[in-house]
């Protein structure tokens, strides 16, 4: 007999860990408890196996026979594994384990000794004795690592009936927008599923505590957002942002991000009556942060749009004078359009008349809803802005963000800026933004440390603007404004080419309005006076024929049109009744003139020249009976 052999004694299995003359040190297989000595008077160690076992069988009372590993393997339905099988956390966890338990395996037969091992080791490393002698009982039984590393859990267990319960409970009550507590729901699962028609709780029931694990241990944290908050909740304050955002979009020079915003200051008119909050629109190149141009006005939408975009093409230097503010070139050289342009999903992002703007060679990009990070640089913009002048604008009708709740002060009341004013204070601010404020996480590139590019918005885009791949597209403000125009279709006639109820002509048309047909016209609706029709991306210019409408705008045009129908709606009746009363004074006349059967047919000039002569009048002489 040897050490670690394995030996069959009734219903137990027992290993060898170690032999002396009269005792042996086994482990109970089975049992997994601590290794014992089974002492036995001396025997002669020349005696074969068989004969081993038979006087140990004789002292131990029991009948002792050779086991098999496999044999062991089968008696504790315990399946080994090879040791390559396993995954890194496995193998880790394994490790670690058997790390614990190697100190103690010099002197696993010395009681004492094991003992204070057991203990220094559970106390370095924060678990339990008996987690130790469990690990080592379970080593010592099978003599081989790999039974240390956990066990892979099943992911497709079945569920048991109270867990079916509990998830039932847990997706009608508690994953709702009505954001019930858990403990509601665990009382709802109870009335529902654990009581009998009279409203009685059975004698059985899961508890909370179990209610609670089961809800921990299945939640996924999205589908917790989304149930109670909402989908566009999540993806505005729980979504993992985990995107590049700009440089998705931005790779150079050319991607104009937009946005509008509503200004946290109440401005008043020249008279001095309050007007409101202005709305500030702006593109901000998201390669360099540089502000390409902005609108600042008492309207959005559309309108807007129009007014950012002639100021993106138009020479800084000058606009800026119109302000008496005095800057260079480089602080702000922007005066063509980005080649693409970066938009949430505005209304007046999406809208035809914008879209147009692809038709110079601009490519528009609607970002998703509720993605503010993939255009951030231009919420940042607006955040770097506003908090620039409102540190110097306050008690002048800026807000405060307590200015919606109740007993705030009402900073309407402080409002002493006009519009103008505002805006050279704007401007001055993108200016100090554009030149001044320091970017502190460009990536920048060896190229452009090797170049000394300054960490300022002006100076990044004039680096930008001489690299590969910087998209701008140079245009002229006429073609520009052409191109946002709203469209319609015309159509050609004899009485020229009619528009929105107007009739409008060109020279070299003439063939158009005998043959007929439709054509795309762009028209101002500001002022009707011009039309321009589109072919071919040629726009061609037709004046209003019609001169009482010159100058007016498409909605005054459209007031006094109704106006005109409504009139002449109004008289129908009147002119009816006209009719009728002519034609009764008509038949009345006729009938009371007696008729002739014979009319004179010859000397018809000479009875002619008769009645002239005699119904002839001097009209000086007879003027009084006209007076």
């Amino acid at each position: 007999m040897k050490m670690y052999d394995l030996l069959r004694s009734g219903d137990s299995i027992i290993r060898v860990l170690d032999v002396q003359d009269d005792r042996i040190f086994v482990i109970d297989c089975l049992k997994q408890t601590m290794p014992v000595w089974r002492k036995f008077e001396s025997v002669d160690s020349v005696l074969s196996e068989s004969e081993l076992l038979s006087v140990y069988s004789q002292y131990s009372g029991k009948e002792l026979s050779m086991c098999t590993e496999n044999e062991l393997l089968k008696a504790t339905e315990f399946t080994s594994v090879d040791i390559d099988t396993l995954d890194a956390d496995q193998r880790k966890v394994m490790y670690e384990r058997y790390t614990m338990i190697t100190p103690i395996l010099p002197f696993i037969a010395d009681d004492k000794t094991r003992s204070k091992l057991i203990c220094s080791i559970a106390e370095e490393h924060h678990v339990s004795k008996q987690t130790i002698r469990n690990y080592l009982c379970l080593y010592l039984s099978y003599l081989d690592v790999t039974v240390l590393a956990p066990k892979k859990r099943k992911e497709n267990r079945e569920l048991t009936q109270d867990e079916k319960h509990m998830r039932w409970a847990l997706n009608k009550f508690f994953y709702t927008t009505k954001k019930q507590s858990l403990m509601t729901a665990y009382t709802m699962m109870l009335k529902e599923k654990y009581c009998d028609v009279m409203g009685v709780l059975a004698e059985e029931y899961p508890s909370f505590y179990q209610f609670r694990y089961f809800y921990r241990k299945t939640r996924k944290l999205q589908n917790f957002y989304i149930s109670r908050d909402g989908l566009k909740n999540y993806q505005r304050n729980n979504r993992p942002l985990i995107g590049e955002g700009v440089r998705e979009f931005a790779p150079a020079v050319g991607v104009g991000m937009l946005d509008a915003t509503v200004c946290d200051i109440y401005l008043i008119n020249e008279e001095g009556n309050l007007v409101g909050r202005p709305i500030l629109t702006a593109c901000i190149d998201a390669y360099s942060s540089l502000c390409c141009g902005y609108s600042l006005s008492w309207e959005g939408g559309v309108y807007s749009l129009r007014g950012l975009m002639l100021n993106i093409i138009a020479d800084k230097v000058a606009w800026c004078k119109r302000f008496g503010i005095s800057i260079e070139k480089e602080d702000w050289d922007c005066d063509r359009l980005p080649g693409t342009f970066v938009t949430d999903m505005g209304s007046e992002y999406k809208s035809e008349n914008f879209e147009q703007i692809a038709e110079l060679g601009v490519t528009v990009v609607n970002l998703p809803s509720y993605r503010p990070e993939l255009k951030g640089l231009v919420e940042k913009f607006f955040d770097l802005i506003q908090e620039t002048y409102k540190k110097h604008l306050k008690g002048k009708g800026v807000i405060e963000p307590d200015y919606q709740e109740r007993g705030a002060h009402d900073y309407r009341k402080d409002a002493c800026l006009t519009m103008m004013d505002f805006e050279k204070i704007i401007l001055h601010c993108m200016i100090y933004y554009n030149s001044k404020w320091i970017i502190e996480n460009f990536p920048y590139t060896e190229a452009m440390i090797a170049d000394k590019v300054k960490p300022y918005a002006s100076c990044i885009w004039e680096w930008g603007k001489s690299l590969i791949g910087a998209n701008l597209i140079g245009v002229d403000s006429r073609r520009l404004m052409l191109t946002l125009l709203p469209r319609t279709t015309g159509k050609f006639g004899r009485t020229g080419l009619k528009v929105n109820k107007l009739r409008y002509h060109c020279e070299g048309y003439t063939e158009q309005y005998l043959s007929g047909g439709m054509v795309t016209v762009a028209y101002n609706p500001e002022d009707v006076t011009s039309v321009w029709v589109i072919e071919n991306g040629v726009y061609t210019e037709f004046t209003l024929i019609e001169s009482r409408f010159q100058g007016k705008d498409l909605v005054g045009v459209q007031e006094l049109q109704t106006g005109q129908r409504t009139m002449t709606k109004n008289e129908m009746r009147n002119n009816l009744q006209a009719q009728i009363d002519l034609a009764q004074h008509i038949e009345a006349i006729a009938g009371s003139v007696s008729g002739t059967t014979d009319v004179h047919m010859k000397n018809v000039r000479n009875t002619r020249k008769k009645e002239q002569m005699k119904n002839h009048q001097d009209y000086m002489k007879e003027r009084v009976n006209y007076g």
